[in-house]
C-alpha cells in the first residue's frame, strides 16, 4: 500500500484512475484545508441511508397501490335470468302429418 495514502477526512483530494492505472492526484483548492471527522462521515452516510429507506417505502407503497387499483377483480359476469317458457306450446317444432 503507499505511504501517502490520503485518510477519508481529506475531502480536498481524490486519486485519478483510468483503467485501473493511477493517473493523478486532484486538489480542490477551496476544500484543501478543510478536514472531517469520521464521525461525520459516518452520521451523512446513516442520514443518507435512512433517506433512501424512506423513499424506497414511498415508492413501494405507490407501486403496491398502482397494482391493486389496476388489477382489482371484476365483477361476476350477470348471468341473465330466464324467463318463464309459455304455457301451453311445446318448444319442438311438429310436422305437418304428426
Amino acid at each position: 500500500m503507499n505511504n501517502d495514502y490520503k485518510k477519508p477526512a481529506d475531502m480536498a483530494e481524490i486519486r485519478v484512475f483510468h483503467q485501473d492505472r493511477f493517473v493523478c492526484r486532484a486538489i480542490c483548492q477551496e476544500l484543501a484545508g478543510s478536514t472531517i471527522s469520521l464521525k461525520e462521515i459516518e452520521k451523512a452516510r446513516s442520514e443518507r441511508r435512512k433517506q433512501v429507506r424512506a423513499g424506497l417505502s414511498t415508492r413501494t407503497a405507490v407501486v403496491e397501490h398502482f397494482i391493486a387499483v389496476h388489477h382489482e377483480e371484476a365483477p361476476p359476469p350477470q348471468v341473465p335470468e330466464k324467463q318463464p317458457e309459455p304455457a301451453g306450446r311445446p318448444k319442438l317444432k311438429g310436422y305437418i302429418n304428426e
